[in-house]
């Protein structure tokens, strides 16, 4: 059963924009869900309100010091116009980490998986209705205080955004091209690495802008140390197979634990495969390229699901991974994930769940 919690419901809806005219994060549905927090009182007053701007004062304390987390998981309507929403707890539970990792106090996981459910069963008819499509829900939590100093906030907002969303490969699954930085660094052990912080995205951006300089799609990152353990592809996991073995590197701090990376070894390991978490050098990767053992690479998120990567850069040198499009493997995980989402595919871990929509009146 949804939750349900105060509703106020918007007077001048939005007109939503046609499936074939959607990309990613360019509109926004009617509504949105808003909770506060402040010391002594613990998080309180969660309610759906018409989307609007927030109204932070120049010294509110997220924009001077970066106290800000957030997640990202989307809702899809089946072939059977049922709405689903992929591991909504898992990812209620991850910004929870996340709120601990930069000494937020975490609102309560079962109070936001049932924020995701209500915000959409409000605003249902935003989700999108063709193959590909489905309607991104991004929870955010930021520090509200007002001051300037270096400490943690005793004020924070809890909001909860929607947007139609298009197939994220819109003429299909294609090989991206990636780019191994040992100039750039996204993150050590002890640092925000494995949070899902706003910081990370925005140390991450010249390095972007300097692989796209030189012809490339995303970044392979290396460990910030040695410059040379393999830790994620953009804002993604990697994934490679070299030989019979799948291996991704470990969840040791530096690395988000990201749902799709969980859902996608459930899988290979429901089909016998051999699946590897262990560190992985560029070495090692470039060696395996040059004697034919890798044979396919990929990225995961929820974006994506799947990134197949068909040329890795490193060094000056061009290494095209198997025969540069996409693999066999890489192809099985994209339907096996997609074919759950949509409700098209049997569940056998019960990763989805179903949104109660209301019926109008």
């Amino acid at each position: 059963m949804t939750a349900s919690f105060p509703t106020t419901r918007t007077r001048t809806p939005k007109p939503r924009p046609a499936d074939a005219a959607l990309v990613f994060g360019k509109s926004f549905t009617d509504h949105m869900f808003l909770m506060d927090y402040e010391d002594g009182k613990g998080w309180h007053d969660p309610r759906i309100v018409p989307y609007a701007p927030l109204v932070l004062d120049p010294a509110t304390t997220v924009l001077h010091y970066a106290q800000a987390v957030f997640d990202g998981l989307k809702a899809f309507r089946g072939p059977d116009g049922a709405i689903r929403l992929f591991r909504a707890q898992r990812h209620a539970e991850r910004l929870g980490k996340s709120c601990a990792g930069l000494c937020i106090p975490a609102p309560d996981a079962e109070l936001v998986r049932q924020s995701f459910e209500a915000l959409v069963a409000v605003d249902h008819e935003w989700v999108p209705r063709t193959q590909g499509t489905a309607l991104y829900i991004r929870p955010t939590v930021i520090a509200t205080d007002v001051m300037l100093g270096v400490h943690p906030s005793h004020r924070y907002t809890y909001f909860v955004i929607c947007s139609p969303v298009g197939a994220y490969y819109k003429e299909g699954v294609k090989p991206v091209r990636i780019l191994a930085t040992d100039t750039h660094v996204r993150a050590v052990q002890g640092g925000l690495g494995e949070l899902k912080a706003a910081a990370n995205y925005a140390a991450s951006l010249a390095a972007q802008q300097d692989a796209e300089r030189q012809g490339y799609t995303q970044v392979l990152w290396l460990d910030g140390v040695e410059r040379r353990w393999i830790d994620e592809v953009g804002t993604m996991n990697i994934m490679m197979r070299i030989g019979d073995e799948v291996v991704t590197p470990p969840l040791a701090g530096t690395i988000l634990d990201g749902v799709t990376r969980n859902s996608i070894l459930t899988l290979l390991r429901d089909w016998g495969l051999t699946v590897s978490e262990r560190r992985i050098s560029i070495e090692e990767v470039m060696q395996a390229g040059r004697d034919g053992t890798l044979t396919e690479m990929w990225g995961t998120g929820t974006a994506a699901v799947v990134s197949p990567i068909g040329e890795l850069g490193y060094k000056g040198e061009r290494m095209r991974i198997g025969d540069g499009n996409t693999g066999a493997l890489t192809r099985k995980l994209y339907d096996a994930i997609v074919g759950i989402q949509y409700g098209t595919a049997p569940d056998p871990h019960g990763w989805t769940s179903t949104v109660q929509v209301p019926v109008e009146a």
